[in-house]
């Protein structure tokens, strides 16, 4: 699908193969780096204020702590703009959150952002009004984008995963900087999100052969 305003919108597993098709065309170490990975994952998530307070939940923890804080917010109904209005401090810090998170949380809850009307902002325009809110950076922003939005397009170039990854398969001397990087990715556009799925998938095979778990 093609907006006038957004863009390509990736939306099923046809739309990531047609993006590796030509970047694999466009980029012979892409086409080596898809021999090893195989299809790569459509990853697309829903959006709105869950997938963002999401974000917010699983900011310097490990999965698993993530995933329990989760559950807990969960079981408690807590997982909506409201529940976390209503919400006490003492109850939002039995789930899990820390004094930081339950400010992002708030400040994410009291924003009441439109989410459809993100939907159909240009991408500059949805990472610029997301990382107007405390606990949301651009890094966040660009995830949001690429995966809740379905943007073609978006990469996020201060991931280290995709950092390693492109040194690894470009046999560049070191990680490239952020700003470096988001010049490199210029030449994968239109579809810059496929290129950050097929690093990831490339990172995980190449540290796998490396012996990393």
């Amino acid at each position: 699908m093609v907006s006038q305003t957004v863009g390509r919108i990736i939306e099923s597993p046809t739309c990531i193969a047609e993006g590796a098709d030509w970047l694999a065309r466009r980029e012979p170490q892409f086409a080596e780096a898809l021999r090893l990975t195989g299809p790569l994952p459509l990853r697309r998530r829903r959006g709105g204020f869950a997938a963002l307070l999401d974000a917010i939940v699983s900011q310097q923890v490990s999965v698993a702590s993530a995933n329990a804080i989760w559950a807990r917010l969960e079981a408690a109904g807590l997982t909506r703009a409201s529940g976390i209005t209503l919400a006490s401090d003492e109850t939002l810090r039995t789930c899990g959150l820390s004094r930081q998170k339950i400010r992002y949380a708030r400040a994410l809850a009291e924003a009441r952002l439109n989410y459809a009307a993100l939907a159909r902002a240009p991408d500059e325009a949805v990472v610029a009004r997301l990382t107007e809110l405390p606990g949301i950076g651009r890094w966040t922003a660009e995830i949001y984008a690429m995966f809740s939005l379905g943007r073609a397009d978006v990469f996020a170039p201060g991931d280290l995963a995709l950092q390693e990854a492109a040194r690894l398969l470009f046999a560049l001397p070191s990680r490239p900087s952020e700003k470096a990087f988001r010049t490199m990715a210029e030449a994968w556009s239109p579809w810059r999100a496929v290129a950050a799925r097929l690093l990831w998938s490339y990172y995980r095979v190449a540290k796998s052969r490396e012996g990393i778990r």
